[in-house]
């Protein structure tokens, strides 16, 4: 029988990633980008959900006032009964583009969490910075130094051929 044999130049338990040193750190600050961009957004989304459900307003900008039929620039209305006519109601494009942007943040995470091949519960913390306010900013911190210090202690694992 053969006895099973680790690949040349390998050995058990050594440290592999999944791409090399330049594609870590391509998508490392393709993640950094993501994080503070949909950081922001959520921030900006739970001041609008604040003006929304607790004083009843959305912003707008542009149209007319309903009520007296004037020009509206940018700012505050009425929700119900709607408070601008024929305005763009900035708050509905704030909840799209948060969407829109933490999907974009999911990609930039799973990029980072499978090339540098952590754990799936790392994943799930990653991806928990996209709704939960603040968190974004933190973990983003805290991903980005633990891979930095990975790559320079394990600096043969992202060696390709």
């Amino acid at each position: 029988m053969i006895d099973p044999k680790p690949a040349a130049g390998r050995t058990t338990g050594q440290r592999r990633f999944g791409g090399t040193v330049a594609q870590i750190r391509s998508a490392l600050k393709f993640y950094r980008v993501a994080a503070y961009v949909t950081g922001t957004m959520l921030l900006l989304l739970c001041a609008e959900m604040i003006a929304r459900y607790a004083f009843g307003q959305f912003l707008y900008a542009g149209g007319s006032d309903a009520f007296t039929g004037k020009s509206f620039g940018f700012g505050f209305a009425d929700a119900e009964p709607a408070g601008v006519v024929g305005g763009a109601n900035v708050s509905i494009t704030i909840l799209i583009v948060h969407g829109w942007m933490y999907v974009i943040y999911l990609i930039s995470n799973f990029r980072v969490w499978s090339l540098m091949r952590w754990p799936f519960t790392r994943f799930i913390l990653m991806a928990l910075g996209g709704v939960v306010p603040f968190l974004s900013f933190f973990v983003e911190r805290r991903m980005h130094a633990e891979a930095e210090r990975e790559l320079e202690s394990h600096p043969e694992a992202g060696q390709r051929y």
